[in-house]
């Protein structure tokens, strides 16, 4: 994973405006300051222990591989960005460690620390779980969500792909027992089965479980297994399939792995983290563990005091005076789909999604869902108006859509032809300002629509937010600062540089990946989500 990013943010020096012949000090900005803290991650997926002894985390968010010291917590990356891009990592018998690059669809292997990386195979959309048969030396791997699969790989990269099983449920983290079949658990079925990769023949072994991530085997042939959905973690008497609870953990788990003694190690997306839990007692030890998995976009409450972050994994509250983070949304626990901006209105938290094409409205006051919008294309970021309407993003088509109706199934697009818009809010004066990735500040007025451009220039801009003097202070990702923009005459002012901003998603997917979000309080304290480091900033006026 990307190791921890310690800003060194430098302090802006006083600016003058000359106005009507006197002359004015603009706003100056102190250093910033931690809010929630960075971490070592942006989501945990894949782990496993190597023929070393090294506790190995894959990213696909992160798009690395991090080698996590077990008694420190401290994270040190091992294969980078985006090469290192693994939702799962299996150890081979020789030693061998090999990983699915999930968004990439690519099969990658490395045969020891200093060998090249090599790709076995590629274009299987969401490759997900793989594993050895320690015997043999065979390579089996799946594809969930964005396919249906499972397949053997071929070591020496030289054939292609072959296929044994299709349309199983979803075959998530598995292992191939010491019979040669392969084992493991079923995310839509809720079942844990083993398959005969000779023939494809299935045997359901438990079907008592509502989203199973993953299952392994320990040194006696038991298995344990996971339950996303309830935060459980379970251990199953392969003879008779009966399950029995051994741990209650937070939902959102993801992988599991066993070391030589059976120490069980569990990773969480949601809390960003990885656990041990003694397989005898159950007992639960933090190894490490973050604030916010991977940070987007934020909001703050009407009174300055929260601060709403959706973090792709979760969508969470943070005390602005504290940094005290408290859950409204986990990923596989709550009805939730991959947050990546949040939108704030008097009784609605709005949610967008661009990988899974969703804006979901949720109340504040309950957190039920009011509606869930399916099917759009890249919604970066959304906005409820005061009539009840929605207005999105669409980054795919370059527009502004308008939904409504119950549900919000009406849509129609109200302004096309913007290039990249990303982050969309609602200035003092009524109208609806815009950040283009091809560098524009735009204004929207909602009354016909008619756009006017409010500055031009800036570097892949994505969050913005309004400071009480009516200035913008826009988040410029390439360049990694934070730029305040006059609406009046469009001037341009940097007010901090060296931002831990502007991470970048590698091949294939769409620029913003993950959106840096600002935030502006009514006291002119500026907050920002930190892409590179999964931190929360602020920074005070002087």
């Amino acid at each position: 994973m990307l190791s921890l990013f310690k800003p060194t943010l430098k302090a802006v020096a006083i600016a003058t405006l000359v106005l009507t012949g006197a002359v004015a000090l603009a706003q100056n900005y102190g250093k910033p300051q931690v809010v929630v803290p960075p971490s070592a991650f942006k989501g945990p997926n894949g782990l496993t222990i190597d023929n070393q002894g090294r506790l190995l985390v894959g990213s696909v968010v992160g798009a690395s591989i991090t080698q996590v010291d077990i008694k420190t917590g401290k994270g040190t990356t091992l294969i980078a960005s985006p090469e290192g891009q693994a939702d799962d990592i299996a150890i081979g018998p020789k030693g061998e460690m090999a990983y699915t690059s999930f968004l990439q669809g690519i099969v990658r292997i490395r045969d020891n620390d200093s060998a090249p990386i090599r790709i076995l195979a590629k274009d299987l959309p969401g490759i997900n779980s793989l594993a050895f048969d320690q015997k043999t030396g065979k390579l089996y791997a799946s594809q969930v969500f964005l396919g249906d699969a499972l397949w053997e790989i071929d070591v020496s990269g030289a054939a292609a792909p072959r296929l044994i099983k299709k349309d199983m449920g979803g075959l998530n983290g598995f292992e191939v027992g010491a019979d040669g079949w392969i084992m493991g658990p079923l995310w839509f079925k809720g079942q844990i089965v083993k398959i005969n990769p000779a023939d494809g023949e299935m045997k359901i072994i438990n079907s008592e479980f509502k989203t199973p991530a993953a299952a392994n085997y320990d040194s006696k042939g038991t298995i344990w297994t996971i339950d996303t959905k309830t935060g459980e973690l379970y251990r199953i008497n392969p003879a008779d399939g009966k399950r029995t609870k051994v741990a209650q953990l937070s939902t959102g788990l993801d992988n599991l792995a066993l070391d030589k003694n059976d120490n069980i190690f569990v990773s969480n997306m949601v809390d960003n983290g990885v656990q041990q839990v003694d397989p005898k007692s159950g007992k639960v030890t933090q190894i490490t563990k973050g604030g916010m998995s991977a940070p987007g976009g934020i909001k703050l409450s009407e009174d300055g005091k929260t601060l709403y972050v959706a973090h792709l994994f979760g969508f969470r509250a943070v005390d602005t005076a504290s940094g005290a983070l408290t859950d409204i949304g986990r990923m596989q626990g709550d009805v939730l789909e991959y947050p990546f901006a949040v939108g704030l209105s008097k009784d609605n938290y709005v949610l967008a999604s661009w990988f899974t094409g969703t804006v979901q409205v949720m109340s504040r006051k309950d957190k039920s869902t009011k509606a869930m919008a399916h099917g759009l294309a890249a919604p970066m970021d959304a906005l409820e108006m005061p009539d009840g309407s929605v207005l999105v993003l669409e980054l795919a088509t370059g527009s502004l859509t308008q939904l409504s109706g119950a549900d919000l199934h009406d849509k129609k697009s109200v302004v096309t032809g913007l290039q990249g818009p990303t982050q969309i809010i609602m200035g003092k004066d009524g109208g609806l300002y815009i950040t283009e990735l091809a560098g524009r500040l735009v204004r929207v007025n909602p009354a016909d629509w008619s756009q006017k451009t409010i500055a031009e220039g800036l570097a892949a801009p994505e969050g913005l937010a309004q400071a009480p003097s009516g200035k913008f202070i826009v988040a410029e990702t390439k360049t990694r600062t934070l730029t305040e923009v006059d609406p009046a005459t469009g001037a341009k002012r940097v007010i901090a540089s060296d931002l831990p901003i502007g991470f970048e998603g590698g091949p294939g997917l769409p620029p913003p990946y993950l959106t840096t979000g600002v935030a502006v309080a009514a006291d002119g304290t500026v907050y920002f989500s930190a892409d590179r480091d999964s931190g929360i900033y602020k920074i005070k006026p002087n």
